[in-house]
């Protein structure tokens, strides 16, 4: 039996991993995006001032919204199962455009977990941050934004239960 040296190895797994690079190309995962506005959208239910909304267009609704914004990478595979999971957690976690299928008390939470979170610099992810700068906030925007979420948390909080 002939050895294989061990530059021949090398080889064939480079060749393999290769093919399997390309191959996984072809395999996508369906996109989030959306051409309507929800009936449960929270700009549907709630006031959300054009000042709220653009920071919130610019830093949380790609990952907590029906309708993301595809970076160019993100045909590339891995990179775009990845984006997929982290969309698809960040949805599960808070969806702005199904917010109204929570419970009052669920949707009083989420708020003051946004705040919570804006303050703490815990949102937007450093990881969504370092490829869309656009997205890092300014002190002011994160004051706009906590307090509109509070806010609004407390006044979903005084309503009467249903």
């Amino acid at each position: 039996m002939a050895k294989i040296k061990a530059g021949q190895i090398v080889k064939r797994i480079f060749i393999g991993l290769f093919v399997i690079f390309v191959v996984i190309q072809f395999i996508h995962p369906a996109k989030n995006i959306s051409n309507t506005v929800s009936a449960q959208d929270i700009s549907v239910l709630y006031p959300v001032p054009d000042s709220v909304q653009l920071i919130l267009q610019k830093a949380c609704m790609d990952c907590h919204s029906n309708n993301t914004k595809y970076p160019w990478y993100d045909n590339i595979q891995p990179v775009a199962w990845w984006l997929n999971d982290h969309v698809n957690e960040g949805k599960r976690e808070l969806n702005l455009s199904e917010f109204g299928s929570r419970t009052p008390e669920k949707q009083a939470r989420k708020l003051k977990k946004l705040a919570k979170e804006v303050q703490e610099g815990e949102m937007p992810l450093d990881s969504y941050t370092w490829m869309h700068k656009e997205a890092v906030l300014t002190e002011r925007e994160k004051n706009i934004l906590i307090a509109w979420a509070s806010n609004l948390s407390e006044q979903i909080s005084k309503q009467p239960a249903k």
